[in-house]
């Protein structure tokens, strides 16, 4: 039997996990909830993997602007142009009930063309700092769905629109949330759980090796890190800890990241919002270091939310030198309740039930849509 009697939701997201993997979690909850759903995309890569790969999949033209030369920035005018364009087209003929954009380049000509039209919009922000692309939305969409409680950047006309969501995460890992904290006494290993990110991050492999080999020999010896790496660094970084005599597990992509993290007294990695939202919701304390070249600095902010919540430790990229790192980790590790009182605030902080958040915003705006369209169809039996 056919689905086209059921409700459409429109999902617009493209690009890099934090803007995918929201994407992702909604649509395997609206899904649950009987709903029809579309993704619109832009033209890099293969199909997704996973919910999103089974779902019907338009692709649209689209361009960054953000960082790029003036003239890079006028090259990309008529990409954006003709994704709108072909959006428009793709929205027209599907006409959903509502539309959600996950921010990105990726996103931009959907959500602009929807705006046109007169669907019910929504976007989802997951860093502390208004993206610049859901900026430029948000004074029109119906909704915005923050991850954080203090937003920057926001106008002041949209701020009646914002609903604290939260960071929808995976399944797998909100099933790892009622893992307890592990001990950590005088004794007891010590695990270290280093990520970079989705392209892994250089700074990390060149740090932390040479800071947990200038670690005092009675923490040293109970050192057990688990670090990725980008594929180029990794023979490099293994030989630093083989020859400290250091147990190390090395990848550039684990497939078991939900199972480490449950295991870690300490994550150290990037601030992007996936990695944040993720520690959190498992409730382990971390090391951030944002990536000093995020557009706006976000990742710095989500570091920031982090510190103040008491669940982590920002560190500055230009300040993360392994003396100062190894520093940081014995003060830490020297005492055990500073890591676990983290770790209770960290927990305390995450959102495991932020992708039913999400739904519930979308199911309200899903109900005003249908409402509407009975509306019209009263008037026009009027006529």
């Amino acid at each position: 039997m056919s689905n086209n009697h059921l409700p459409l939701l429109v999902l617009a997201a493209g690009g890099t996990g934090g803007h995918v993997y929201p994407a992702e979690s909604l649509a395997a909850e609206m899904l649950n909830r009987n709903y029809r759903l579309v993704l619109i995309t832009d033209c890099r890569g293969d199909a997704y993997s996973g919910v999103l790969g089974n779902l019907d999949t338009y692709r649209v033209r689209s361009s960054g602007v953000a960082g790029k030369s003036i003239i890079a920035k006028i090259k990309s005018v008529p990409e954006i142009v003709l994704g709108v364009w072909q959006a428009h087209k793709i929205l027209s003929q599907l006409q959903p009930n509502v539309i959600i954009g996950f921010g990105g380049y990726a996103s931009i000509p959907t959500m602009v063309a929807a705006l046109f039209g007169s669907y019910k919009t929504a976007i989802h922000e997951q860093n502390a700092i208004f993206g610049r692309a859901n900026r430029l939305l948000a004074p029109r969409v119906d909704r915005v769905a923050s991850c954080f409680s203090k937003l920057e950047q926001v106008p002041n006309s949209v701020l009646n629109k914002i609903v604290e969501s939260g960071m929808p995460v995976r399944t797998t890992i909100i099933e790892q949330r009622e893992t307890p904290y592990p001990e950590l006494n005088d004794n007891s290993p010590i695990y270290l759980l280093v990520l970079g990110g989705s392209q892994g991050a250089r700074v990390l492999s060149d740090v932390i090796p040479n800071a947990i080999i200038n670690l005092p020999s009675y923490l040293k010896a109970r050192i057990h890190i688990t670090q990725q790496c980008r594929p180029e660094d990794l023979d490099r970084v293994r030989a630093q800890y083989l020859g400290a005599e250091i147990n190390a597990e090395l990848s550039s992509f684990f497939t078991d990241v939900p199972q480490q993290m449950a295991r870690a007294h300490l994550i150290i990695g990037r601030s992007g919002a996936s990695t944040v939202a993720e520690a959190l919701v498992v409730g382990r304390p971390s090391i951030m270091v944002p990536y000093k070249y995020a557009i706006d600095d976000h990742q710095t902010k989500n570091a920031h939310a982090v510190d103040e919540a008491g669940a982590g430790w920002l560190m500055a990229e230009k300040s993360f030198t392994f003396e100062s790192l190894s520093n940081r980790l014995e003060n830490l590790l020297s005492i055990s309740n500073t890591l676990t009182k983290a770790a209770a605030r960290a927990k305390a902080s995450g959102r495991p039930d932020a992708t039913k958040r999400l739904a519930d915003i979308i199911e309200e705006l899903m109900v005003q849509s249908e409402s509407n369209d009975n509306k019209l169809k009263n008037r026009r039996s009027v006529v």
